[in-house]
């Protein structure tokens, strides 16, 4: 039997790619309407990166988007980018850059498979479903001989799942292994019932914590969908630029996001703001998949003890809980977390290095790394807030 044509496209808009054919690759289980499991690869949510120009020209983000077509029907697609620096993917790479180029390389432009600003494992390799192999392979190579017909340094995906960090190092991309903090809901019935799993003194701590959080002077509201008004988007892209300004310079994501997250993505968004006399003072944006609930942004008018903890950690578990998900990811670094019952969890990358000097030096480098953030993980699992009973369970 001959083996069947796949064609790769490179596409500058996602204008260029239908809803249908790109969710029917990102979001298979949504086709009945339920939410998908990962929001942030659907459709809408690129697109609104695109049509808010938080991606594009003067970015540093500049589309490529890929599909794969199998007799004329889409079976595979990726969120890949032209990356002029190394800004927004929280998987860095700032030193293999700068020793790259001390030895007289190019490291920019680069590749890149994410999802622009959004530390969250998912998908990277969209594939329709019953073409998981023969899409994840027509991606990859599509991908790497883009790379190489532009004489580019490299190509990297970043936040993938398990399931396709082991695909991609049979395939021969490098894998790397990092960690974040991630909360597991335990089939809790509720927050006591959390927090009854945790030694007396960590449990002590959180109730403060969350009685301290109470006396900013006003009430914790939880939003989403219509709930959510464009006065609480104003709100919120005034705590967005201040946190944005103080942590990366300058905030990624453009005003216009805001307003077209209101039209199109009210649905996937939980608004938690605390409100005083009919004003937001502080406020945390996440998104919901079907399994799982995301932290994003967080920020404050004012500085209350404790309400940074409240809004974007023990209220995402609140909601958690009540809605049946199982998990909460909180976003990249912050070991601040692991005493609130985040625990650290791996996470996945793959590369692939053109130079092969370069790549043996960085296939050396991810090797040792692997080895000590195992032992990390290993080691913060241990002082984590869980009765010594349960800390094997949550390893």
């Amino acid at each position: 039997m001959a083996e069947q044509q796949i064609d790769i496209t490179v596409h500058d808009t996602l204008s260029r790619i239908s809803a249908s054919d790109w969710d029917a690759c990102a979001c298979p289980e949504a086709a009945d309407g339920g939410r998908p499991v990962d929001p942030f690869t659907t459709h809408r949510f690129l697109k609104a990166l695109e049509d808010s120009r938080s991606v594009g020209a003067g970015t540093g983000w500049t589309p490529y988007y890929l599909t794969a077509e199998c007799d004329g029907q889409v079976i595979g697609c990726a969120p890949l980018f032209l990356k002029s620096h190394s800004q927004g993917e929280y998987i860095f790479d700032h030193n293999w850059a700068h020793a790259f180029e001390r030895a007289g390389g190019r490291y920019y432009p680069k590749l890149q498979i994410a999802v622009p600003f959004t530390p969250v494992t998912g998908r990277r390799f969209l594939t329709r479903p019953g073409f998981d192999g023969t899409g994840r392979a027509a991606l990859v190579r599509g991908a790497v001989q883009l790379a190489e017909n532009n004489g580019l340094s490299s190509l990297h995906v970043t936040f993938c799942t398990g399931d396709e960090l082991d695909w991609g190092a049979q395939a021969g991309l490098m894998p790397r292994r990092t960690q974040q903090y991630h909360w597991v809901n335990r089939d809790y019935r509720d927050f006591d019932d959390f927090l009854a799993s945790l030694s007396s003194r960590k449990r002590k701590t959180i109730r403060k914590e969350r009685r301290t959080a109470q006396k900013f002077g006003g009430e914790i509201n939880q939003l989403t969908d219509n709930a959510i008004q464009p006065c609480h988007w104003d709100a919120m892209w005034e705590f967005y630029q201040d946190t944005g300004a103080r942590k990366w310079g300058m905030p990624y994501l453009t005003r216009a996001f805001f307003e077209i997250a209101h039209d199109t993505l009210r649905d996937d968004i939980l608004l938690v703001m605390a409100e005083r006399d009919g004003r937001a003072v502080a406020g945390a944006m996440n998104l919901i998949g079907r399994d799982a609930l995301y932290g994003r942004y967080w920020g404050c008018r004012e500085h209350h003890p404790c309400l940074h903890f409240e809004l974007c950690y023990y209220q995402a578990m609140d909601f958690s809980i009540a809605h049946g998900l199982r998990t909460v990811e909180a976003g990249a670094q912050g070991e601040h977390k692991l005493a609130r019952g985040y625990l650290p969890t791996p996470t996945h990358s793959l590369h692939w290095i053109a130079d092969p000097a370069f790549r043996e030096a960085i296939g050396k480098y991810l090797e040792a790394e692997r080895a000590a953030v195992e032992e990390d993980i290993e080691i913060l699992t241990s002082f984590g807030p869980f009765k010594k009973s349960q800390v094997e369970d949550h390893q």
